[in-house]
């Protein structure tokens, strides 16, 4: 028997991708089906929020699965090695210990090794700028680092060394897809190459999604993204989200996926949201901090003139200390 996440046959891949990524997914058994779900096997208790169960699974051909396993370091740096990666398509984008910089080759093509829907690895030197673009060098393969990341029957072109994308919110992209309702106005605040409102306009019938950013780069691959998906009611638009919003109409849901200062924009949002709607913001903070941040919000907004309800879930770990907060902040007057 295998312990397994049970997952709607068009979560799959998206699934995979992120157990892959984190570690997580266990190699020795084979993906099974339950009729419209697919049973993944996983290493750990569970995932992601998704019905765990047992079943009996195909055992998989036994081979290197582990990259570790094949990189030629010194012992004392194998714990070093890191565990966990993003994917975005083809790509992999890793950050690595400075005590192993002079293996980034050998790590870069023994990753490609054992995944082979791997096509190029890259070094993560992190977020950067207004643009929140990926600092990345390359450690192995070939092309450019323009891929194709596909969820939830949508497929997604982007480019992490121009544009900002993160692989790791597929979920929330579809919760908050699930949530809208027919006719819906819906903005996203820093959109990049509008992963969210290209999956809520798939998904759900909202009248209209803006998608703002400033990098004139995100309105191309928004535009591009809408046009190969079929969608016709994604309106992508370059510049400051605080000006730009006041020229579009009130909201009924307001997408803020800019976890370091999303906050600092709350205010213009909840200026331009309808009494009811809500506000869907992320945010890092220090765990011990939560409580206080909330009730500081709260009281922020209130000398603003707005009522809010704050909904909070922690989304994952970011450091020892700190995570990754979904607010889902609905304006009562």
């Amino acid at each position: 028997m295998a312990k397994c996440i049970r997952v709607p046959k068009r979560e799959g891949e998206s699934a995979r991708s992120r157990l892959m990524a984190d570690g997580m997914l266990n190699l020795r058994a084979r993906i099974g089906s339950d009729g419209d779900f697919l049973l993944i096997p996983i290493l750990c208790d569970e995932y992601d929020g998704y019905e765990v169960v047992d079943a009996e699974l195909r055992e998989q051909e036994q081979k290197v699965t582990d990259y570790r396993d094949l990189v030629d370091v010194p012992p004392e740096l194998k714990e070093l090695l890191p565990t966990s990666f993003d994917v975005v398509g083809d790509v992999a984008m890793m950050k690595i210990p400075d005590e192993l910089k002079q293996y980034r080759g050998d790590i870069g093509k023994a990753l490609l090794k054992v995944n082979r829907t791997l096509r190029i690895v890259f070094e993560d030197h992190g977020v950067k700028g207004d643009f929140r673009i990926r600092d990345l060098e390359h450690m192995a393969g070939e092309g450019p680092s323009e891929t194709t990341h596909k969820e939830f029957g949508v497929v997604l072109t982007t480019d992490p060394a121009r544009v900002y994308f993160n692989p790791r919110l597929s979920s929330e992209r579809f919760r908050i897809a699930s949530q809208v309702q027919d006719g819906d106005v819906v903005i996203d605040m820093f959109a990049g190459v509008a992963p969210f409102g290209t999956v809520i306009c798939k998904l759900a019938s909202p009248e209209v999604v803006y998608s703002i950013d400033l990098n004139p780069e995100a309105e191309h691959f928004a535009r591009y993204n809408a046009e190969r998906n079929h969608i016709d009611r994604i309106v992508a638009m370059t510049g400051d989200s605080s000006v730009l919003i006041y020229d579009l109409p009130m909201a009924d849901r307001i997408v803020m996926n800019l976890p370091q200062i999303a906050d600092r924009f709350l205010g213009f949002a909840m200026d331009r949201l309808k009494v009811g709607g809500t506000a869907y913001m992320y945010k890092i903070l220090e765990r011990a901090d939560l409580e206080r941040f909330c009730d500081d919000l709260v009281w922020r907004m209130a000398e603003l003139g707005f009522g809010i309800v704050i909904n909070v879930s922690e989304l994952k770990t970011y450091s020892p200390t700190m995570s990754v907060y979904s607010m889902d902040v609905v304006r009562t007057s």
